[in-house]
């Protein structure tokens, strides 16, 4: 008698998500107030295994307000370059326990890394993109391991680079969902006020998008919101978002363009 075929265990290398997945859900949740969309991504299991990854930047007490709201047990996930103001160190203490979240994770750049590639702590000085690598990229595709979804505090009106942000779009088979990204200015400040949220100590200087403070400076009245970042530089992102929008050409010879040391 023949013998039975035998079971293969199959691997389903498949991504978790794919765009058609993002189309309907940005379908589903066109005109959908974001708290209501929030708790229903969250209770109906929509993104999978889901984490908030926040920059505790100036306007991040929003996203992770509304994210609290619906569901404090869903992670969130900080990349402390070591490279930080102490001031968004404190701040990411301070939102984390006043808004109740109950899983807070943060991750830092391999040390080992570190010695061999940035020994000096001063490649953001020569190799801005090389530095973003090691200490932001790098720990952050860590951090999303074993994760389905995650939740993005980017916004459209931040940069010409980030129009036409969609709700939900796929990144490297993960579902990427960007509650804010309709939200104007006047919404954000409406929901601080609403809802009484503690400020940035540093927006009050002039610091409009904060990230590693090498990095980061005032910006300028009339300024986008992100031209503090890496001024000087033909440089936009960090690498963990990639531009929605083509990158504009800057004017090398625009003084506010020169690097700032």
């Amino acid at each position: 008698m023949a013998e039975p075929a035998r079971k293969l265990d199959v691997i389903d290398a498949r991504p978790a998500f794919t765009q058609a997945d993002a189309d309907a859900l940005n379908a589903r949740f066109e005109g959908v107030d974001t708290l209501t969309m929030l708790r229903t991504v969250f209770a109906e299991g929509l993104a999978g295994k889901v984490a908030v990854v926040s920059s505790f930047g100036t306007e991040s007490a929003v996203l992770l307000d509304l994210v609290a709201k619906a569901d404090p047990s869903v992670p969130v996930i900080f990349v402390d370059t070591l490279k930080m103001f102490a001031e968004t160190l404190n701040y990411r203490d301070t939102l984390i326990k006043r808004l109740g979240f109950t899983d807070s994770r943060t991750v830092t750049p391999d040390a080992a890394v570190l010695a061999k590639k940035d020994e000096t702590g001063l490649r953001w000085s020569y190799d801005p993109d090389g530095c973003c690598e090691i200490r932001k990229v790098e720990p952050m595709k860590r951090a999303k391991d074993g994760l389905d979804a995650w939740i993005s505090g980017r916004k459209a009106f931040q940069s010409v680079t980030r129009q036409n942000l969609p709700r939900f779009e796929v990144e490297d088979g993960r579902l990427k969902i960007n509650p804010l990204g309709d939200w104007t200015k006047s919404d954000l400040e409406a929901w601080f006020a609403a809802h009484d949220l503690p400020r940035h100590p540093l927006e009050a200087q002039g610091y409009l998008s904060i990230g590693c403070e090498p990095c980061t400076s005032k910006v300028l009245p009339g300024e986008d919101p992100r031209a503090g970042r890496w001024r000087g530089w033909d440089k936009v992102e960090c690498g963990i978002h990639s531009p929605v929008s083509p990158i504009p050409v800057a004017d090398p010879d625009d003084p506010a363009n020169q690097p700032a040391f």
